[in-house]
């Protein structure tokens, strides 16, 4: 059955990835916001888990903060899970245009750990594309969302922030072009043998070092991810690479766009594979120091040259 699947995964979903070395030019992101940003949302006296609510709230008006110097609208999304209150955090650009694009990143952590990279990593992409994209005249209305409780025991559950989210704009029968998902995009590993992969045999397609980024959609025609896709590579700032797939292999539906799936929306993800790679997934060792900023903000810069040329 395993050996099926990889057929089918080489020959019908995407596998293609830009095969040029990274460029590694830095014209716009400021690595010293990134920084800056990962440590106030990583330098808590205690875990951004769902039992610390005083912790997510601290870094949730971290969050709102930011987003208030550059975006045109701020506000809680606020809502009750045993009897506490959550929240996610969003903020918008270019609120003169009907139609949305949403680009979100969980801020919560599992457990009692840093979380640098799951998702302090993606919180900070988030932040730092705000300030960007704030500066373009863009055919869009850009949605920043940071979310809440995507962290177990909520996942997977209605109680995440983006099923909240998800669903508002269902409800509400919002237009949406797209959807992003920042999820863990910081650790990076030269080294041989330093990637995996849920099916034995992808490495002979993929290649077994853990230095790209990855674009993740869904086996359904979405046209929005298809071209986050293409214009992603055509940046060519960073490796990166691409897959296509049914969200029963393991790891693809793995975030928060899955719950836009759900309402039908087009949603991708961009990840560096999280724990296929990085060791120190959910464990008290995903600490800023195992970051790689550099090429963190590489994935930053190449996806708003890639937001800039949605038209």
């Amino acid at each position: 059955m395993k050996k099926l699947l990889l057929i089918l995964l080489v020959t019908s979903a995407s596998c293609s990835f830009s095969q040029n070395m990274p460029i590694g030019q830095l014209n716009h992101v400021d690595t010293t916001r990134v920084k800056n940003d990962l440590f106030e949302i990583v330098n808590l006296e205690k875990s951004r888990n769902y039992k610390n609510i005083e912790m997510l709230n601290k870094v949730a008006r971290y969050i709102k903060s930011e987003f208030e110097k550059v975006c045109d609208s701020v506000a809680y999304q606020k809502y009750n899970v045993d009897n506490n209150e959550y929240k996610n955090v969003i903020a918008s650009i270019g609120m003169k245009n009907k139609e949305r694009i949403i680009i979100g990143a969980h801020y919560d952590v599992f457990g009692n750990q840093d979380g640098a990279d799951d998702n302090a990593s993606g919180v900070a992409g988030l932040l730092e594309l705000a300030r960007l994209l704030s500066e373009e005249k863009l055919a869009y209305r850009i949605d920043f969302v940071a979310y809440t409780l995507e962290e177990p025991p909520f996942f997977r559950t209605k109680e995440m922030g983006s099923y909240v989210h998800a669903k508002y704009l269902y409800d509400n029968q919002i237009p949406i072009k797209g959807m992003i998902c920042l999820e863990t995009i910081g650790y990076f590993n030269e080294k041989s043998n330093s990637q995996a992969y849920p099916i034995k045999g992808m490495g002979l397609v993929y290649g077994n070092k853990g230095d790209f980024i990855t674009v993740v959609q869904c086996n359904k025609n979405q046209p929005f991810s298809d071209t986050v896709k293409n214009l992603m590579k055509q940046q060519n700032l960073i490796k990166t690479k691409s897959f296509k797939g049914s969200s029963k292999l393991s790891g693809v539906d793995f975030s928060d766009h899955m719950n836009y799936w759900k309402f039908d929306y087009n949603a991708v993800m961009i990840t560096n594979t999280a724990f296929y790679r990085n060791k120190n997934y959910h464990t008290d060792k995903d600490k800023l120091e195992t970051l790689d900023i550099q090429k963190m903000s590489l994935v930053i810069e190449q996806l708003y040259m890639t937001i800039k040329q949605f038209n």
